[in-house]
């Protein structure tokens, strides 16, 4: 119903947030990192919203980027995660970091989320690994990988120091994370690769 509201703060929560247009104070439901980032009552904002109607609610959902909010389309059309589920799962983490568990199949990272169990957090990356693009940088051609294929990253040496992080310990989530951080050329092997995500782990 509304693509947006521009408004003034007129009340702040952790969850919640009352933004003032017209006259008119609109209740909006948001994700803990949302109200972390939004600026004090009485501060102009702009916030995407989603609106759920059901037979016993009429709420608005509301995020910072049309990005985050394009997630969180995706996440209600899960079967088993409703608004709040999807509310909750993106208040434990970003949009990116979900994007990331998702292609890497970190279950457990999703899981972590209030209310969210492990097949739930199975059936997200299901249902949505085809569905996720994840931007990776210092590749030439497409700027975007799906989930599907992780193996790639754009490489088969990329793939290998993924699959290298994660034998040393480290989760899917964090190994790809660190991947996607380099500026990979073309002639640096699997080994290179490594050693350079394994500095951005260390800082």
């Amino acid at each position: 119903m509304y693509a947006y509201i521009k408004g003034e703060i007129a009340e702040l929560s952790e969850d919640n947030l009352v933004l003032e247009c017209s006259n008119i104070g609109y209740n909006i439901r948001i994700p803990l990192n949302v109200a972390q980032k939004l600026p004090g009552i009485g501060a102009f904002v702009k916030i995407y919203t989603y609106t759920s109607v059901r037979e016993d609610a009429f709420q608005l959902f509301g995020f910072l980027t049309r990005d985050d909010l394009e997630i969180y389309k995706k996440l209600i059309a899960v079967n088993g995660i409703g608004p709040k589920g999807a509310l909750s799962i993106l208040s434990a983490m970003s949009a990116d970091d979900l994007r990331l568990a998702i292609i890497s199949g970190d279950a457990k990272a999703i899981a972590k989320a209030p209310g969210v169990g492990n097949k739930s957090a199975e059936r997200i990356i299901l249902e949505l690994k085809d569905k996720i693009a994840l931007k990776l940088s210092g590749e030439e051609g497409p700027d975007f990988v799906m989930a599907g294929d992780i193996a790639s990253g754009g490489s088969a040496a990329k793939s290998e120091a993924i699959e290298a992080l994660v034998s040393l310990g480290y989760s899917p989530t964090e190994a790809l994370k660190a991947i996607k951080q380099l500026e990979i050329t073309q002639d640096l092997d699997s080994g290179a690769i490594l050693k350079q995500a394994l500095k951005v782990i260390g800082n």
